[in-house]
């Protein structure tokens, strides 16, 4: 698997990231850890996670796979911090206080010293931003994370964080992390030329729309149990839509055409935009890993791209979720 720098930044990391959240809930602890071997041996060195997957349960599994396997000083961790995770007022946001209990939390989950990567969930109407980032400067300087990053953001909040840290000279973002698939192109407007323009590397979520461009859900038929949109309230506003169906049905004939998977095709679309640094690529089962992971394998033409079922440029299917004070990725 490729080795690319993430932005402009010194840290390396593979050309996908392994989503975890998956981990404690759909995929139990053997089978998340055969998971991440599997990644591994593929070569997959960038794994990403967050303090509130499972309550802190996700953590805790890559935490252990992390000790029992010795390889912290082969792989790229990353978490993120924002979400609910106690009763107290203080347990969530971007405050302060939050961020440096958070911090301390996740370094005992996962077992380490220093989280590579840590990145901010959301945005947080509640903290100011330069409260936020003089907290984050703190913690590079204290040695307990190496890079910051952010995810779901409007290019506005982007350029305002970047704007308060260059003004200090504090640690700035080296990444984000937002939703992008064939079936939600909202970053292509405003967020990824900025993101291009600023330096950060992009490693987006939902590749694969939630496993919705896989083709395994059906017009007129029930949800099957046990997938993101049967558990998931957000996923079923994100994605369930008849513009959706009219897409997928289309994709997987694509897909067929192509000789590949739909899985695979899903991730090949997403890897064919050159300033996408790494998708993150989640899974329950060996299989479907295996099954994602061959999209590695296909590279698309700009004009193979462009042919392919989507929904056009800018637009997204449903109901964008990232931006509402109260959804969670």
């Amino acid at each position: 698997m490729q080795i690319l720098r993430l932005g402009r930044s010194g840290l390396k990391v593979s050309k996908l990231c392994l989503g975890t959240m998956t981990f404690g809930a759909g995929a139990d602890e053997a089978t998340a850890f055969a998971i991440m071997d599997r990644f591994m041996e593929a070569g997959g060195t960038f794994l990403d996670t967050a303090d509130v997957y499972n309550g802190g349960l996700t953590e805790e599994i890559v935490g252990r796979w992390i000790k029992e396997r010795g390889v912290r000083d082969k792989i790229v961790l990353a978490t993120k911090v924002y979400g609910t995770t106690g009763p107290a007022p203080n347990e969530r946001g971007l405050s302060r206080i939050h961020v440096q209990r958070a911090v301390e939390d996740s370094l005992r989950r996962l077992q380490t010293e220093v989280i590579d990567l840590y990145q901010i969930h959301r945005w947080d109407f509640d903290a100011p931003p330069d409260e936020t980032l003089e907290a984050l400067n703190d913690l590079v300087r204290q040695g307990k994370v190496r890079y910051i990053g952010c995810s779901n953001l409007r290019a506005w909040q982007i350029a305002e964080y970047l704007r308060i840290s260059d003004t200090h000279h504090w640690s700035r973002f080296v990444s984000l992390q937002p939703l992008y698939s064939a079936l939600n192109r909202s970053i292509e407007s405003e967020i990824l030329p900025y993101c291009d323009r600023q330096g950060l590397g992009v490693i987006p979520y939902n590749p694969l729309a939630g496993g919705v461009l896989t083709g395994k859900y059906k017009r007129g038929q029930p949800l099957p149990e046990e997938t993101r949109l049967s558990d998931s309230e957000a996923y079923r506003q994100r994605y369930y839509t008849e513009t959706t169906f009219d897409i997928v049905e289309a994709f997987v004939a694509a897909a067929e055409n192509h000789g590949v998977t739909p899985a695979q095709l899903a991730l090949a679309w997403v890897l064919a935009e050159p300033r996408i640094t790494a998708p993150i690529i989640g899974a329950r089962t060996l299989e479907q890993l295996d099954d994602t992971l061959g999209g590695l394998d296909l590279e698309l033409t700009p004009e193979e791209r462009d042919a392919l079922p989507a929904i056009g440029p800018g637009r997204w299917v449903g109901r964008d979720p990232v931006y509402d004070r109260e959804v969670q990725q």
